[in-house]
Formats: C-alpha cells, structure tokens, sequence
C-alpha cells in the first residue's frame, strides 16, 4: 500500500514593502512521504517570495512536467516556473522553455554547491532562470518551524526577510547563483 502524502496548514501573511504586496494567504500543502520538513518549508518560503494571486502549488515531487509553484497568465501561458532542490539539468532547461521565468531554489550546503558545480556550466547561458541557494543554517531554521497547522508572517523590505512564527522569527539568507 502506497504511503499518502501528510497535510499542513499554514496562514500565511505577507508583508512585502519592495513589491507592495500585502495578503494573508490561507495555504494547504501536501507534504509527500519522500519529501522533509526541510523541502516542504523551502517551497512555503518560495511562495511567500512569489506571492500572486495566480501562484499555485503543482504537483512537484510526482510529475515530472510539473513545478512545485507556477503562475499562469489567463490564456494559460507559464509566467513564472518555481522548482525547489536540485532538479536535473534537462529538467530545468525544459522548464525555460515552457515559462517566461523560472527560479531553483536550492538547499543542502556542500550538496547543493556540487549540484551547481555540475549544471552551470550547460545553465549559465540561460537569461530566463534564476538559481537561487538558502544556506544550510537558514533551511534549516525554517524547517523547525514547520507544524501540521502554521501561522507565519513573512514581512520583505529592502531585500530582507524574515519568516517568523509565534515562538522563532527566522531571518532568511538568499544566495543567488545566476
């Protein structure tokens, strides 16, 4: 019997200054039995930095030809690709293809540094991708905050951001690699 994915709920409020958008977000996310809170969070946090009426989780981790996060404008053109970890190279530029942006955020330190070691160099060229990479301290910090039921305030103001919960207020370091 196949194991079924675990279910969070968070509240979600964004404040975000730099892109004056300001929403609470009431989120459902299926956590997949592979996936770690480590993941799960990063995706929170990607849609918290995405933010957009049209953004939606995709089916990520069981579809291949989905993202975790996309945007589609209303004649169902892919405006905006999110992809979260270290998806293989074909995948991604794949995905550049189909989208008119898309970002990789990734996590895991040493990993996730060898990840982009191998793939820059068949990457780098492309002008509509941006690989974007958490520190292991920063992951993993989010990752403590994750609960079967969240309530997170994300607030961005001149490129600062802090995702905070009742007990932790996290400030999230972002390392852009293109």
């Amino acid at each position: 019997m196949a194991l079924k994915a675990t279910i969070f709920k968070a509240e979600l409020k964004i404040a975000d200054i730099d892109r004056n958008y300001y929403q609470n977000h009431a989120l459902t996310l299926a956590r997949h039995p592979s996936e770690t809170d480590e993941r799960m969070m990063v995706r929170l946090l990607a849609f918290a930095l995405h933010a957009h009426e049209a953004l939606v989780f995709g089916n990520g981790l069981s579809t291949d030809d989905e993202p975790d996060l996309w945007q589609k404008d209303l004649t169902g053109a892919i405006e905006l690709w999110i992809d979260v970890g270290l998806p293989d190279e074909k995948l991604i530029r794949r995905a550049c293809g189909r989208a008119r942006q898309v970002f990789i955020y990734s996590y895991g330190g040493r990993i996730a540094d060898r990840w982009w070691d191998q793939c820059r160099s068949k990457l780098d060229r492309i002008k509509n991708l941006s690989v974007i990479n958490l520190p292991p301290q920063t992951s993993q910090a989010i990752a403590r905050q994750a609960q079967r039921n969240m309530q997170l305030n994300c607030t961005i103001q001149e490129g600062q951001i802090w995702l905070a919960d009742k007990n932790e207020s996290v400030q999230v370091k972002l390392v852009a690699v293109t």
